[in-house]
């Protein structure tokens, strides 16, 4: 059902036309009574009671706000003129907020695609942009949102893992946050569509492993750069042998046969990838 806009009067005039009416009926209807005219005095007094009916056609509308409003069960259309407007007394009214609105979800335990627990929340931005819709399509439109927003997280959230690894093309829970933000507010929107609302963002607010596997975690990650680390040092070392190697023998500084350049090789390695700082040996005498 698409949101219809509906016309409605200026409450402010109606107001002050019934008020000024109904007293004016009503006397009108004492003095004809009184004159022994008792069926235009009846009349008038049907006509008062027909205007002071009239009075709960007034309603008053805020701004970012709007009324469906429906007749006997039947939609009719959306008020959105702001401030007090007077529609048919008879239209059920029911407000809607236009306004911009967040929650932010509880922290849901989840596996995520490798399988390890972790824990994972979002904030949520979202905004209705068809009253109907969000009154006749589903039962509680504010209930829906949430819930619909944690099951697309659930979602999401198992279908990537949290860290890539030694993977980098593997969009990662952790390390790939603007593309993980974009996906999880189109899986929000897609089933928010029934209820008109247009999420407008969606980002992870909360990302941690589960407490109970969160050491082993810890002690993977730190692991892995520690290996990243070492990589980067033994490249950089075999780049620097390789050039002193080179510029010795371009400079004619030594002449090494394989037995000693091997040597040099793995003490210069040894110096190069140490953690610690090396203790030398000095070799006094001949370097054969």
């Amino acid at each position: 059902m698409k949101e219809k806009s509906l016309t409605s009067l200026p409450g402010i005039p109606a107001l002050l036309a019934l008020l000024v009416a109904m007293p004016v009926a009503g006397l009108y209807a004492v003095k004809l009574g009184a004159a022994g005219q008792p069926l235009l005095a009846a009349a008038l007094g049907v006509l008062v009671l027909v205007l002071f009916v009239c009075l709960c056609g007034l309603y008053m509308v805020e701004p970012n706000q709007a009324v469906v409003l429906s007749l006997f069960g039947r939609y009719v259309g959306t008020a959105k003129e702001e401030g007090l407007r007077w529609n048919n007394p008879f239209f059920s009214k029911r407000k809607v907020s236009l306004r911009v609105r967040n929650f932010e979800s509880g922290k849901l335990k989840v596996n995520e695609l490798d399988g390890s627990p972790i824990e994972i929340g979002a904030v949520i931005v979202w905004q209705v942009v068809d009253s109907a819709e969000a009154v006749y399509n589903v039962d509680d439109y504010e209930s829906f949102v949430h819930i619909q927003s944690e099951s697309a997280l659930r979602a999401m959230a198992s279908s990537h893992p949290y860290d890539g690894h030694e993977d980098g093309s593997v969009v990662c829970l952790r390390s790939h946050p603007a593309e993980i933000a974009g996906e999880l507010q189109a899986h929000i929107q897609e089933r928010l569509d029934a209820a008109g609302v247009r999420v407008i963002e969606a980002r992870i607010s909360h990302l941690a492993y589960a407490p109970e596997i969160a050491g082993a975690m810890l002690q993977r990650q730190q692991a892995g750069a520690v290996i990243a680390a070492r990589v980067k040092i033994v490249e950089g070392a075999v780049s620097m042998v390789e050039m002193a190697l080179d510029q010795l023998k371009a400079k004619g500084v030594v002449e090494l046969d394989e037995e000693r350049r091997a040597a040099m090789v793995s003490n210069l390695l040894v110096v190069l990838c140490a953690d610690r700082a090396t203790q030398p040996v000095v070799n006094a005498g001949s370097i054969y």
